[in-house]
């Protein structure tokens, strides 16, 4: 199996442009430092590759007094294109100073922000051409001459024949001058590299056509020979017949870059792309006789910048889904360029410099910020965890990764790297940590309670008649049923993570489950529940997980409002849901705790208590709710009490 194509490097790219027989270059700053030409491009200035670094008037100082230099900074700094056509040129090639024509192009590139960072360069010698194009206007207009001439000759023909002997000369030597020229420009038409087809104006009769035109179209030479160019390339008359009947009717050329064109290539119908131009040639006398065609076949670059721009997409979707923010840093001019979402970590809504987002890390991290990016130039690798803080006084937690880049003499110059949001996951570790000294703490004291209970049995068991002995099998009993309600806890929020929390779901009475639930709060005989509401709404849950759910909230009553010594508990039909709520008259809840109550480990702090727990009560209930498919919450105000309710669907 052949390997799967890769996409090409930046110097493979580089050395593709290398190979284009078209001159290209790219400059960048207003005095147009040269910044890559190809081979094609330092031939066309007669230089070598030292010019590679110097600004374009250092490069060719014999451009000095032409318009091309205050052009180029006409295009950095207006951010425009400049393009020419048979454009004259004079170069200093072999030390001599020498004038050619070009077909040319300064191009802008810009970057997201609309700036410019660099100038593509095109350009083609079309010096033949141009020459013989202006040989055969001249002919042209010497053949009139000469016919203007042998008119004169005529009417001295009577008078003699030495000067009518002299005339016929003169028009055989120009004649066979124009043959020569004739044949001049059907070898240049043959030899050219890209592909050419001369077509008669009044007859569309294909006059000559190039090598590289019957590779471009797919044909042999006798497929377009002695035929009309709609007749040889059926295919693409309804498209372009209109486009040469123009050119032809208005003398005005039409060319077209990555044009997408339908061919019956070799019998095979392809698609292709092609950058061409129809050139109209005019008669002496501004007429139009003939059309040229010049065409490149361009598919291969264009499926290669589709490509690549379809990977960037890609790359794009990847990084937006995964909400990272990227950046580049240049180290030589210390500028950053951020994306969207890397501002919007830092607490921004814009870009900023790098040293306004360097001003938010935390105090404490800054050294270890700088130390990480010192390291990185040795490493290549640049990674940091930080805190940032927002312009509201928020902390915010961050994660840098990068990778440096370095020139071909090992000295950094760039780092590309992307930005985290992490403050969700050190809030998760925060919480474990947590959790494990809580849960700890929580199973320490009922075993070690537990222990002594059964030390103290152990050395009273050869004396059965003990009075303390009932007191020490109470207390343990205490001691292994707390263990059991936090390994209970413990278990069902496993089963919660692992989605093995099933429902056997029946029908049943919501006020007959609440008469019958919280048996431990009603024996105690410190709190009464007090129930309220429909007396007949059935539901059809789990009804061992919904009580599971009562008993939690009642016992966060109990916990956090002890001295709210009646608990209600109200039954409410709302549309086809059920409501059931607890409240207490308590001392409420701050505003700032409600966000949280129902999340893993979370714990509010009740004043003049002890917390005691794994903070798990609530997360559970929200789980089982949530299975049923209704909502829980609360309403709480200091000092006016606290309201957990929850909502299930009556039917299921």
């Amino acid at each position: 199996m052949s390997d799967p194509a890769q996409p090409l490097s930046n110097q493979q790219l580089l050395d593709v442009l290398s190979q284009y027989h078209s001159g290209i270059a790219i400059h960048y700053g207003v005095d147009s430092i040269i910044q890559y030409a190809n081979d094609a491009m330092i031939a066309i200035w007669g230089k070598d590759k030292r010019v590679i670094g110097k600004s374009l008037e250092d490069a060719l100082p014999e451009l000095k007094g032409q318009p091309f230099i205050d052009m180029f900074k006409k295009v950095w700094n207006e951010g425009i294109t400049i393009s020419g056509t048979n454009t004259p040129a004079d170069l200093e090639i072999e030390g001599k100073l020498q004038t050619f024509y070009f077909d040319f192009e300064y191009r802008a590139i810009k970057n997201a922000e609309g700036k410019t960072y660099c100038i593509l360069h095109t350009a083609t010698d079309v010096t033949p051409r141009y020459l013989s194009q202006q040989r055969e206007q001249d002919m042209a207009e010497e053949l009139t001459a000469i016919n203007e001439e042998l008119a004169a000759s005529n009417e001295e023909l009577r008078t003699t024949n030495e000067e009518l002997t002299e005339s016929q000369d003169q028009f055989r030597i120009l004649y066979e001058e124009l043959s020569e020229s004739n044949s001049r420009f059907r070898s240049m038409v043959r030899q050219a590299p890209i592909g050419i087809c001369i077509i008669r104006a009044g007859n569309l009769l294909i006059q000559d056509v190039n090598d590289a035109y019957l590779e471009l179209v797919g044909r042999q030479r006798g497929e377009l020979e002695n035929k009309t160019i709609w007749q040889a390339i059926p295919e693409a008359a309804e498209t372009y017949a209109p486009v040469m009947n123009q050119v032809i009717s208005t003398g005005i050329a039409f060319s077209a870059k990555e044009h997408e064109l339908s061919l019956n290539r070799n019998g095979i119908p392809e698609s292709v792309f092609v950058d061409f131009v129809y050139e109209p040639l005019p008669y002496y006398d501004g007429s139009i006789n003939a059309i040229m065609v010049l065409a490149i076949e361009v598919t291969e670059k264009v499926k290669a910048r589709r490509s690549i721009e379809e990977i960037e997409e890609r790359n794009r979707l990847a990084i937006e889904a995964a909400e990272i923010g990227t950046f580049d840093l240049n180290l030589d001019t210390n500028v950053m360029i951020t994306s969207d979402r890397f501002n919007t970590i830092f607490g921004f809504d814009r870009p900023l410099e790098r040293e306004e987002f360097a001003a938010t890390i935390h105090p404490d991290d800054r050294q270890a910020r700088a130390k990480a990016h010192a390291d990185a130039l040795k490493t290549g690798k640049l990674y940091y965890e930080a805190r940032v803080i927002y312009a509201d006084k928020s902390v915010h937690w961050i994660r840098v990764q990068g990778k440096v880049f370095y020139d071909q003499e090992h000295k950094p110059y760039k780092i590309l790297g992307t930005l985290l949001d992490i403050t969700q996951v050190q809030r998760l570790n925060q919480q474990k940590d947590d959790f494990i000294s809580i849960a700890s703490h929580e199973l320490k004291t009922p075993i070690t309670s537990l222990k002594a209970s059964l030390q103290l049995l152990e050395r009273m068991k050869d004396n059965p008649s003990a009075t303390v002995l009932p007191r020490l099998i109470e207390q343990s009993s205490r001691s292994m049923q707390k263990i059991s309600s936090l390994v209970e806890d413990l278990l069902n929020v496993s089963r919660t993570n692992d989605s093995q929390l099933r429902l056997n779901k029946t029908t049943f009475t919501i006020h007959d489950m609440l008469n019958a639930c919280c048996n431990h709060i009603r024996v105690a005989g410190k709190y009464e529940l007090i129930i309220h509401g429909d007396e007949q709404l059935q539901v059809r849950a789990d009804e061992h997980a919904i009580d599971q759910v009562i008993v939690n909230l009642v016992n966060n009553a109990v916990k956090y409002a002890p001295e709210s010594l009646k608990i209600y508990l109200i039954i409410e039909k709302e549309g086809d849901n059920a409501r059931v709520s607890v409240k207490d008259n308590g001392p409420g809840i701050p505003a700032s705790k409600l966000p949280n109550l129902f999340e893993r480990y979370y714990q509010a702090e009740a004043v003049g208590f002890q917390n005691s727990g794994l903070g798990l009560g609530l997360y559970i209930s929200a789980e089982i709710i949530k299975r049923h498919g209704g909502e829980i919450g609360v309403n709480s105000e200091p000092g006016k009490g606290s309201t957990f309710w929850f909502t299930i669907p009556i039917k299921g």
